[in-house]
């Protein structure tokens, strides 16, 4: 297993190329590649030349960290067909960065529109036809969280539509923070999703069930909306032990596929000491659990 950084929080202080340094610096091996105004920002064509590319893999040699995931965010689900096509363009500009990367795993949300859910699955599934033989051509792994606000929420059948890809390069990630939203219980999803289950992300969240549903108050009452955070852990209500003897139950650790990211995004004014804690905290509860 991996264990990578989230720079995301670094991005406004540090230039794209100063990243892997800063991530080395705070203890890490990894870096996870997030959306990046300079490089594959969200929802658009990647930003990045074969020049850059080169640069950034350089300065993460010089660095000595890897690169252990990519995370483009686009469209590729979306209802609109024009917006859909749009998407499938950038996932094949993304795919070519990857490999020049050196990497083979790209982890990313489902997208598409929870209030046109069917029309997004199938908005999904026509991308999937596309891009499937590339992936698979240029044995690229992809990894899915059904994120809050996806056409699919719940993790079991975030896990189903996976299935039905009927493709080995197609697997899950698991979002600890999102784990709310995601229905069933975290242990009856992570054991559903076996070796499909080949990245998570760990940071706390409250719960926003509690309290009666009033742990969050948007105003006016019934917005449409999903609420979580990206907390360090133990700010939040997620059961860190249920998590990671979880993955410890799925040989999560032992497995050279398998990818956790430290992705805390709510102290951008305390990120180094918040990532340092998040490392030290990961080690600790996966000596735990291992």
């Amino acid at each position: 297993m991996k264990v990578a950084l989230d720079p995301t929080p670094f991005h406004h202080d540090y230039s794209l190329l100063e990243l892997p340094r800063v991530v080395a610096e705070l203890g890490y091996e990894y870096l996870q590649l997030t959306p990046h105004r300079d490089f594959i920002p969200f929802f658009n064509h990647p930003r990045a030349d074969d020049a850059l590319v080169a640069k950034f893999r350089g300065a993460c040699a010089d660095a000595g960290v890897g690169i252990a995931s990519v995370l483009p965010v686009l469209r590729w689900s979306g209802p609109d067909e024009d917006a859909r096509e749009a998407a499938v363009r950038n996932w094949k500009r993304v795919v070519q960065i990857t490999v020049d990367l050196g990497v083979n795993v790209i982890n990313t949300e489902f997208s598409g529109r929870p209030e046109r859910a069917e029309e997004s699955e199938r908005a999904f599934f026509r991308s999937m036809e596309e891009l499937v033989p590339i992936f698979e051509r240029e044995g690229i792994d992809v990894r899915i969280d059904p994120h809050p606000d996806d056409f699919v929420e719940d993790g079991m059948e975030a896990l189903r539509i996976i299935r039905g890809v009927n493709s080995p390069n197609i697997g899950m990630v698991f979002v600890a923070c999102h784990s709310f939203h995601m229905g069933g219980s975290m242990a009856e999803i992570m054991d559903a999703a076996g070796d499909k289950l080949r990245l998570v992300h760990v940071a706390d969240t409250m719960d926003h069930h509690r309290s009666h549903g009033l742990r969050y108050i948007t105003n006016p009452p019934g917005n449409p909306v999903r609420v979580h955070q990206h907390l360090k852990i133990g700010d939040g209500d997620v059961d860190w032990d249920e998590f990671f003897s979880g993955l410890g139950r799925l040989g999560f650790y032992d497995r050279d596929d398998t990818v956790m990211v430290s992705s805390v995004f709510a102290e951008d004014e305390t990120a180094h000491d918040v990532s340092r804690y998040q490392l030290k905290t990961i080690t600790d509860y996966i000596t735990k659990h291992h």
